[in-house]
């Protein structure tokens, strides 16, 4: 009995294992140590512990450049791999994050808007020729920092795409000139694209693009749309990282594929065909921030198909969907979000 229940366990490890290879968890910060921001902020204990939680749970934490280079390549990651990404360049990355980085011998990726460069409690270009030159990975975050999908009044698609192109190529020219290389990576401000924002960067010859909508990088993820756990404010905790850590990528096809600006229905329903074959269906959830729960309605003329749609309207200028299920072979909890922004907000 004692050896069948031995065998049992093996290969539940060996299954769990054999997923893991070809996801990583990617997470993105802000400020270290700054409580006068504590939306964008994590204390430098908590970040200690977290970088302690990945040490003692022998993670492979990865440059998200070299991340993007395996997946677009078909190369397997390592069993358990992370990225840390931090946007915006601040200050603390350099005063309180980096020294933590250091002792523990990880690597960061970091995104640069080159507008901000030089002000207040903004990284200068010493400090990023610096940061560079002991391997900091740095990536484009646009010149200016704006809302890409705000247009100015009267303003032609053309006329939009064609401001949102130069501003991004303003950032790669300045890096390249300060820093003697081009950046490979872009992360979206705010996190906002759109399906022509994102054509936008692809044709401007980035290897990948990272947005903010939570979720796990898998071998299906689309490259210049990847998903990251946010670690600020509320989200900035040991618990939520670890959890976050176990999360396995449900992989889902969005069906009218519109992607995530609200144009008319709010709030706007989300069509998706589950993807992944290894979870429990009938345990599928949908959450809203602010809100208990949403509709999920299985097709039942799909396969797998769901309609989600929240119970009330949404909030703000920037919300999500997540579906979250369990693995149907005790594989822990598998997760998708689907941003959602509402531009003239």
């Amino acid at each position: 009995m004692l050896r069948m229940l031995l065998l049992c366990l093996l290969l539940l490890l060996t299954v769990a294992q054999a997923y893991a290879e070809g996801q990583a968890s990617v997470f993105v910060y802000h400020r270290f140590g700054d409580s006068r921001y504590p939306s964008t902020n994590i204390s430098l204990d908590t970040f200690a512990d977290q970088l302690e939680l990945l040490r003692q749970k022998n993670y492979t934490v990865l440059p998200l450049g070299e991340i993007t280079t395996r997946l677009r390549e078909g190369r397997p990651l390592p069993p358990r791999c992370a990225a840390i990404t931090v946007d915006d360049a601040y200050r603390t990355f350099l005063t309180g994050a980096m020294p933590l980085l250091r002792r523990y011998g990880y690597p960061a990726t970091l995104f640069v808007s080159t507008d901000l460069v030089g002000g207040n409690d903004f990284l200068n270009w010493d400090d990023l020729r610096s940061l560079s030159a002991q391997g900091v990975e740095i990536g484009n975050h646009s010149a200016s920092h704006p809302y890409l999908l705000n247009r100015n009044r009267g303003e032609t698609d053309k006329a939009w795409l064609e401001r949102i192109r130069l501003d991004i190529q303003r950032t790669s020219q300045a890096l390249q000139r300060e820093l003697g290389r081009e950046p490979q990576l872009f992360a979206y401000p705010y996190g906002e694209y759109a399906p022509e924002i994102v054509e936008v960067v692809r044709e401007l010859g980035f290897a990948g693009a990272a947005a903010q909508q939570s979720g796990v990088v898998s071998a299906a993820a689309d490259l210049f749309m990847l998903p990251r756990f946010p670690m600020g404010g509320v989200y900035a905790t040991l618990t939520g990282f670890r959890e976050k850590l176990a999360m396995q990528p449900l992989v889902v096809q969005v069906v009218d594929g519109q992607g995530p600006v609200v144009r008319k229905d709010n709030p706007p329903e989300l069509v998706v065909d589950i993807l992944s074959s290894e979870v429990d269906l009938a345990q599928l959830q949908c959450f809203v921030p602010g809100q208990q729960g949403c509709s999920l309605v299985a097709d039942p003329s799909v396969p797998g198909r769901y309609r989600v749609r929240a119970q009330q309207s949404l909030d703000g200028r920037r919300s999500k969907y997540t579906l979250t299920a369990p693995g149907s072979r005790g594989q822990g909890w598998f997760w998708f979000s689907q941003l959602w922004v509402f531009p003239q907000r």
